[in-house]
């Protein structure tokens, strides 16, 4: 399979992968055979990446380390407890949320086991989901990728309950803020910045003295803008004064931002988003926790095409662990672009002069489009 931006398709590309819709559930299924219409719809859709089928590729599959039953049960919950959240937003007086934390244990249990099941696993959450609503599939990555660095830095399950219900419910305090604001296009006004930053003393409201959700859980909601350095908010505390598990949920919160399409700009590739990352290392972010971060993410996802600094084009065929800005890269043209007959794989941990010089906007050939595609949209 090959990994493509969708503004490089073309109609007669068949589906590799499913896309899923707001909910998590199937859109579009594997072997579905695009159209123009099709690929105008998804790109409206917010979708930038999706695998196409490529018989010099069949061999090459990504597995997928969170099954679409655990994904689709964690987006349907976020979704309905924030919806019910802003329903409640209009009641006068206290309102007591006993169920959140219920109602979110099997979500967990159901993360933690998938997660635990793929603990060598490099993690790629591509963006193959409809965005419809941000929010909800944000808040679900932002829990895997939470967890999955819970489960490397050796938390006990308790505690990996404890950070995974942290980051999935990170952002809750944004059903308070004024839609008008969340879903703004363009820059937000002084006065909308502090109120969209008044989110995280919202979030922490709500979960506060609710009997199932722990007060560190709570704590993840009001301090993952919180900065090493003391330049976050809300209280622009530093170093030892915020939270770990709070640090670990704003690093992935702010990766996941990054690398996810938002109205208002492109989204970065996972490579790129890393190195803004590692910019902010040792002053916004812990290094520490950034190293293993980086050790835990495909920099570059698998089934991606990329341009080597000699010419070549080909895709990431398999990662190296070990050095995942490294990989190994199965060349398909040579650096004429003519078509090999016989492609051959290199491996840059091991051939330190070829480098990847660039990524995902490569043109891989005209398909020909079959007439009798059909209508999904």
């Amino acid at each position: 399979m090959l990994l493509m931006p969708i503004n490089m398709c073309h109609p007669g590309m068949r589906l590799a992968k499913n896309i899923y819709n707001d909910d998590g559930m199937v859109l579009l299924a594997v072997n579905v055979e695009l159209s123009q219409r099709l690929i105008d719809r998804l790109f409206t859709y917010g979708i930038d990446y999706i695998y196409i089928q490529d018989s010099r590729t069949n061999d090459i599959i990504q597995e997928d380390i969170i099954q679409d039953e655990t994904r689709s049960k964690a987006v349907l919950e976020i979704r309905n407890t924030f919806k019910k959240v802003m329903e409640d937003s209009n009641k006068r007086g206290a309102v007591n949320y006993y169920d959140i934390g219920r109602n979110f244990r099997d979500v967990m249990k159901m993360i933690i086991d998938d997660l635990s099941a793929h603990q060598g696993a490099m993690v790629m959450l591509n963006n193959m989901n409809v965005k419809d609503n941000y929010l909800f599939q944000h808040s679900v990555n932002v829990s895997i990728y939470a967890i999955m660095l819970g489960i490397s830095f050796g938390y006990s399950r308790e505690n990996l309950e404890t950070l995974g219900l942290g980051a999935l419910l990170h952002d809750i305090g944004k059903t308070k803020v004024p839609l008008g604001i969340l879903r703004k296009p363009s820059q937000l006004t002084e006065q909308e910045f502090t109120e969209m930053k008044n989110h995280t003393t919202y979030g922490f409201n709500i979960l506060k003295d609710e009997p199932n959700i722990p007060l560190l859980s709570a704590h993840c909601a009001l301090q993952h803008h919180e900065r090493i350095n003391g330049s976050g908010y809300p209280r622009g505390i530093q170093g030892a004064e915020i939270n770990e598990f709070a640090k670990w949920v704003g690093l992935v919160d702010s990766y996941d931002a990054m690398t996810t399409t938002r109205v208002y700009r492109r989204p970065l590739l996972p490579h790129e988003a890393m190195e803004q990352l590692f910019t902010g290392s040792g002053t916004m972010y812990d290094q520490s926790q950034i190293a293993l971060f980086r050790d835990k993410i495909a920099i570059y996802p698998l089934g991606i095409t990329v341009r080597l600094n000699t010419g070549e084009f080909g895709i990431v065929s398999k990662l190296n662990v070990t050095v995942p800005h490294r990989p190994i890269v199965r060349v398909l043209q040579d650096e004429s672009g003519q078509e090999l007959k016989e492609p051959y794989e290199i491996d840059l941990s091991t051939k330190l002069s070829t480098l990847i010089s660039e990524i995902g906007e490569i043109n891989v050939g005209e398909f020909d489009p079959d007439e009798s595609m059909p209508t999904i949209f």
